[in-house]
């Protein structure tokens, strides 16, 4: 198992298992990037353990069911669903806080972590957000 791998493996853990904010921060490098679908793109590592951290409680039973989990060279991929009961307010991208829908989720995503020097320096996510508002039940009803 490579750097990425680990630290991949390392950082799901501590976002869905142990929900160790700390541990979760040690994956990082002080100035990575993250893009998320959500939040955009976020700076350094304060703002992406502040990211996960309003997930995790928005979300604080969230678990992720591996379907696909690779390494290639600097870079761990995974494939999975991250599901979880909304008991906690979501934050929108303008700030705005939604109360808890009390809905469980399951949505499909990927994320992508490339390693140097003992940390992740670049992380991408990817999910669908319409799925993901729609479970919660934040979309309006369509005619039909």
């Amino acid at each position: 198992m490579g750097e990425a791998r680990e630290l991949m493996d390392r950082l799901t853990e501590a976002f869905t298992t142990t929900r160790d904010i700390k541990a979760l921060a040690e994956c990082f490098a002080e100035d990575a990037v993250a893009v998320t679908p959500d939040m955009g793109e976020l700076r350094g590592r304060d703002e992406i353990v502040e990211y996960f951290r309003q997930m995790m409680d928005a979300m604080p039973d969230g678990t992720f069911e591996y379907l696909y989990s690779h390494e290639v060279g600097d870079t761990a991929a995974d494939e999975g669903f991250y599901r979880g009961r909304n008991t906690g307010p979501l934050e929108l991208p303008s700030g705005e806080l939604l109360p808890a829908t009390h809905k469980e989720v399951r949505i499909r995503g990927a994320d992508f972590a490339t390693a140097a020097d003992g940390k992740i320096v670049n992380y991408r996510l990817y999910f669908d957000q319409l799925e993901f508002l729609d479970q919660l039940g934040l979309l309006p009803e369509m005619p039909g």
